[in-house]
């Protein structure tokens, strides 16, 4: 009888490379058909030749991402900051919403061999690396690091020892600092207790439900804000880690915060329960943890309870008063509160579909409580967006009504923070009413010093009254409060930095502004202007293709509707430096 040979297993040493889309489940929710026609268009494109250059093979696709494998961790992560810096070129011009983003992780380990796939601990690192990169990042692992230190062009952040999921010990980590991968920057903490709101988990069953999660936080966010001794980060940046694994020392670190809150919100039927966990960064100590549950009327006691035992854990002495005026809602009615929640959630895509989704939301609120301040506020704002982006259609009804829902948030919202700034600056940007804007809008701002939306617009708002240093402090005050979101603010800057005649901090700027959202027109106005007034007339021409690309009607004959000048020697020079970079007049 011939006994068998064992089968070999075969084994090498390799590099892993671990990649996979941020947000895929909702990116393919939106859109299934775009959605995987862009992957596709992405992964033939841009890289699967990255990898192939780089002496790579990809061992197997995994739906929303791929596994692939180098003889060189040096090749594998060239491939990967490569084919990162091609996507991002290609993506720019995306609505932020539907942009598709790669999180790569890279390890060298011994890996297992079979003819269709790898396996091994090596491996498994790879992909966990991977769900803490942030979207169009890339982690590398210790190990990978000690074979590209000094043989790549790259910076590397180190980010420390990280417990891994299902990874028995805890792995040293860097981050690939490149052009492709933008360097967060970590900011000193301020002189009082700081916390950041993180997005909640949806666990419930219908995903259409995360409007509610997202409304939670939201509602939780400003509540937290009220407290004039703590310094609240503000949502737009907190969401910018919505949909990733991440440690909250890193957190800490880009946020300048000491705390963070995490949780989660559940629906099912007419039961809510909100769960949260106040996490110290610098520890990763849990200073509280609580579970509150009740029927769906009850969600703003809820949130309330989440809120106490938050203040609570940071300060026990807070007084009772102090967190009843914090707790306050904008409405009672919990059919007008949904719909504007809605609202919010169409509000942030951008769009001009959205827009007008999000407008008709904060309206059909206003029906259900005539009272409901915030939602004349966001109304308003749509109506801002609109102006701002070449939107509008019927120019004096749509300004009409912009005016009206303006007044109405600014009168009814004497302690709603949303009601005041939003009011205020559509008064200011719409209606021209710019000593009455500022009067509301320095109110909104003591109501909640915490509001970083507010203080933007308060930096817009210098910018149109001629106030060009107040815009500055403004803007960097926003900026502080949401570092991850840094558009509209250097837009403001660039405006400000142009009206002192600094042309050139001003294009600098906007082409940050720009970069970081490519579909604002002010700050493609501003590039352009500045750069013409400084004769540096070929970028000025190409902001000008730009800036007729996003608003093929813009011209010197109703540049009035897009940049509200209160003084006519601002308008002029802005004017001049326009039509210098070629818009037609």
């Amino acid at each position: 009888m011939v006994q068998e040979r064992p089968v070999r297993i075969k084994r090498r040493l390799s590099a892993i490379l671990a990649a996979d889309v941020a947000g895929y489940s909702r990116l393919m929710h939106n859109d299934e058909e775009a959605t995987h026609a862009r992957l596709t268009t992405l992964l033939a494109g841009s890289v699967e030749p990255a990898i192939a250059e780089h002496g790579g093979r990809i061992v197997k696709n995994t739906g929303d991402g791929l596994l692939a494998e180098f003889p060189s961790a040096v090749e594998a992560v060239r491939a990967a900051v490569q084919f990162q810096a091609r996507i991002k070129d290609l993506t720019i011009d995306d609505v932020e919403d539907n942009r598709i983003a790669f999180r790569v992780g890279i390890n060298i380990g011994d890996v297992i061999v079979e003819p269709h796939d790898i396996f091994g601990d090596g491996v498994n690192i790879a992909a966990r690396l991977e769900g803490i990169a942030e979207p169009g990042g890339i982690c590398i692992s210790s190990s990978a690091y000690d074979h590209v230190q000094g043989n790549i062009r790259a910076e590397f952040a180190d980010l420390g020892e990280q417990n891994l999921k299902n990874i028995a010990r805890p792995i040293r980590v860097f981050r690939v600092i490149d052009g492709a991968v933008p360097r967060k920057s970590t900011l000193s903490r301020p002189d009082k207790p700081s916390i950041a709101v993180l997005p909640f988990q949806n666990l419930s069953a219908d995903p259409e439900q995360e409007y509610l999660a997202d409304g939670v936080v939201e509602d939780i966010t400003i509540a937290l804000s009220l407290f004039r001794w703590l310094f609240v980060i503000a949502r737009n940046s907190s969401f910018t880690y919505k949909g990733r694994t991440v440690d909250v020392r890193q957190v800490g670190r880009e946020l300048g915060v000491r705390y963070v809150l995490e949780g989660s919100v559940r629906k099912a039927g007419n039961r809510i329960r909100i769960a949260g966990q106040l996490i110290d960064t610098e520890t990763r100590a849990h200073l509280w943890a609580g579970r509150f549950e009740g029927a769906l009327e009850d969600i703003f006691d809820l949130q309330d309870h989440v809120t106490e035992s938050v203040v609570g854990a940071i300060a026990p002495k807070l007084q009772r008063e102090d967190i009843k005026r914090a707790n306050h809602k904008p409405t009672e009615n919990l059919a007008a509160y949904d719909y504007y929640l809605r609202g919010l959630a169409r509000h942030h895509r951008g769009s001009m579909e959205t827009n007008h989704e999000a407008l008709q939301l904060y309206c059909k609120a206003i029906e259900v409580d005539p009272k409901l301040a915030c939602a004349y506020g966001m109304a308003a704002w749509c109506y801002i967006q609109r102006k701002a982006r070449g939107w509008m259609i019927e120019h004096v009804q749509e300004s009409a009504e912009a005016t009206r829902l303006a007044r109405k948030a600014v009168h009814l919202g004497n302690d709603d923070p949303v009601a005041l700034c939003m009011g205020s600056y559509a008064l200011a940007f719409i209606a021209y009413e710019f000593d009455t804007a500022v009067a509301f809008m320095d109110r909104g701002l003591t109501v909640n010093p915490n509001y970083a939306t507010g203080w933007i617009l308060s930096a817009w708002l210098r910018v149109w009254r001629g106030e060009p240093d107040l815009a500055l402090e403004h803007a960097a005050h926003a900026l502080r409060l949401s570092p991850l979101d840094p558009a509209s603010m250097h837009g403001a800057a660039a405006y400000a930095h142009f009206l002192s005649g600094d042309y050139d901090m001003a294009s600098s700027y906007a082409e940050s502004s720009m970069r970081d959202n490519p579909v604002l027109l002010l700050p493609v106005c501003a590039y352009a202007a500045s750069n013409a007034l400084a004769a540096r007339l070929e970028p000025a021409q190409k902001g000008v293709e730009l800036a007729l690309k996003h608003n093929p009607g813009l011209r010197i004959s109703n540049l009035r509707d897009l940049a509200a000048f209160r003084r006519d020697q601002d308008f002029a020079m802005f004017a001049d430096g326009l039509r210098k970079a070629g818009l037609p007049e």
